[in-house]
């Protein structure tokens, strides 16, 4: 089988529209077309929503822009491949792990009902010998593609676009948390297709956000940003926290990590930190006052008090934190001098709120795994508090959820954008189409 003769193309900038509705899919097409972009591909979302009707409208609204079908076949290639190609679709994606009959059978078809098949190496084990295997094949493009999943983990698919570069003849295309940033990079690298998702489609302005990609595309010129990014370093880890919520957590940690009953006894204060635990019995506040001494600046002190009184909290232990620069303090159990704790300005949490202090006998641990607000906290965990409560990230998840967080903040921004210009929650989410069948 021999490859169609393809040996250099024009860089293009390709975006993915991986929604759930139609509808919203069209509008963002529709502000991706204006900010100049090349190539608008159906999601693998947005077909599974809606069908292939989703291409077929899609080529109606934007006849002169290439359509790109993200089908993820992996069996039944020239079935598939048939049924995208007659809806309109210009390019097929299929998956590059898919077995060699099935790919050979997709470029049959692709050559039979006249579009272009693009494999897509994601999950593939080793790019570079894949893509030789899919060269030798025929097909007309290669995208390296690592996957929102592997994304949220830190993972960046330029390295690997190199590496293939040095070595195919076929157009490459890249995929995987490409920015204004990044584009620049990634054409130099090697990409001839450049396929951007959430820095389009979670953009407030896509128009504006396509142009920002589009020209550093053109120019192989970052254009700095600070959005749409994916964070690799646990230096970066507050940084990033601190621009997001509990609630954005929460959904991360698909609704999870949330402590019972402990609330922000200040108001309009967030606290962002790594753990330093402490249990102690009730009323026992020695090893509460004694952990500020083995707590870092930026570390938040985190009490398992039995989550009952008396108070193992007041406004001296405060002092003490924020003389050290220690970021807060998480108590199940009880706290007293709200006052003036208000007035030192300092992040508090805690179940309970009495005038009675208990006694220092010292009975308790530091930096042990402990059980705050009916969540396991560990030292080291990360602890964001706001006044919608506190939630724990497990140390070992921290770069992930803090991705996922963002990305949960950044499509928001988008629905909020929406809400703005005149539509509403449910109508933005379609509702009703998503209740659960029953």
């Amino acid at each position: 089988m021999q490859k169609s003769t393809i040996t250099e193309m024009d860089p293009v900038l390709q975006v993915a529209l991986d929604f759930m509705n139609l509808d919203r899919a069209i509008n963002l097409a529709d502000e991706a077309v204006k900010g100049g972009v090349d190539w608008i591909e159906v999601g693998t979302p947005l077909i599974k929503s809606e069908g292939l009707d989703a291409v077929r409208e899609i080529k109606k609204k934007f006849p002169d822009h290439t359509i790109l079908a993200d089908m993820k076949t992996i069996d039944i290639g020239r079935i598939e491949v048939e049924m995208a190609a007659k809806s309109g679709a210009d390019i097929v994606i299929v998956l590059g792990i898919s077995d060699d009959t099935t790919m050979k059978e997709c470029v049959d078809a692709s050559r039979n009902y006249g579009c272009k098949l693009m494999a897509d190496l994601i999950n593939v084990s080793d790019p570079l010998k894949r893509s030789k295997e899919l060269e030798g094949m025929g097909v007309d493009y290669i995208c390296i593609h690592v996957g929102i999943d592997q994304q949220m983990q830190g993972i960046n698919p330029i390295k690997e676009l190199e590496r293939v570069s040095s070595i195919i003849r076929t157009p490459l295309g890249i995929a995987g948390g490409i920015n204004s940033e990044t584009a620049a990079e990634a054409i130099k690298a090697g990409a001839s297709i450049v396929v951007v998702g959430g820095a389009i489609t979670k953009a407030k302005n896509a128009v504006n956000a396509t142009r920002k990609i589009k020209r550093a595309i053109l120019t192989q010129t970052p254009v700095k940003t600070h959005e749409f990014k994916k964070y690799t370093e646990i230096t970066e880890i507050k940084e990033v926290l601190e621009k997001v919520s509990t609630a954005n957590i929460s959904d991360a940690l698909h609704r999870t990590g949330h402590m019972t009953k402990i609330m922000s006894v200040v108001g309009g204060l967030t606290i962002v930190g790594q753990a330093v635990t402490v249990r102690t019995y009730p009323g026992d506040w020695a090893k509460t006052v004694e952990a500020i001494d083995k707590a870092k600046s930026g570390e938040v002190i985190v009490i398992d008090a039995g989550g009952v009184g008396p108070a193992v909290w007041g406004e001296l232990a405060s002092w003490s934190c924020m003389k050290k620069g220690i970021s807060g303090v998480v108590i199940d159990g009880a706290i007293r001098d709200i006052p003036e704790i208000k007035k030192l300005k300092f992040p508090a949490f805690s179940k309970i709120v009495m005038p009675t202090a208990g006694e220092p006998k010292g009975f308790g641990e530091i930096n042990i795994p402990i059980k705050c607000g009916g969540v396991v906290v560990r030292p080291g965990d990360w602890v964001v508090g706001d006044d919608d409560g506190v939630v724990i990230i497990p140390h070992e998840k921290a770069i992930e959820i803090t991705n996922r967080a963002l990305d949960v903040l950044e499509k928001e921004d988008r629905i909020r954008k929406e809400i703005q210009r005149g539509s509403t929650l449910s109508k933005i989410l379609k509702l009703k189409k998503w209740e659960r069948v029953t």
